[in-house]
């Protein structure tokens, strides 16, 4: 965790990469960051090449994190691991 409000993780996508809204597909190593949003009851979640400094939105965010953000995060390192065009985790069930 990067902060209060913040996780952030190196990654390494697994093939088909992950989709994001700015420019499609990215694949290999890359850094997953999710952020609470102020409204508090979502996350956005984004990623970047490993060390660049341009962040790309994870298709399908921000979602609701139902309480629960780190577990979002969570989701999201674990959907960028399978790849498969990977985007942004739906809400958790309660």
């Amino acid at each position: 965790m990067s902060g209060r409000g913040q996780w952030c993780d190196e990654v390494l996508a697994g093939p088909g990469g992950a989709m994001t809204d700015e420019v499609g597909v990215i694949t290999g190593p890359l850094t997953l960051r999710t952020t609470t949003l102020p409204d508090g009851g979502l996350v956005r979640i984004e990623v970047q090449y490993k060390d660049a400094e341009e962040w790309y939105t994870l298709t399908g965010s921000p979602v609701p994190h139902r309480g629960d953000p780190a577990a979002v995060h969570a989701a999201a390192l674990a959907a960028v691991r399978a790849g498969h065009a990977a985007e942004a985790p739906g809400p958790a069930k309660p």
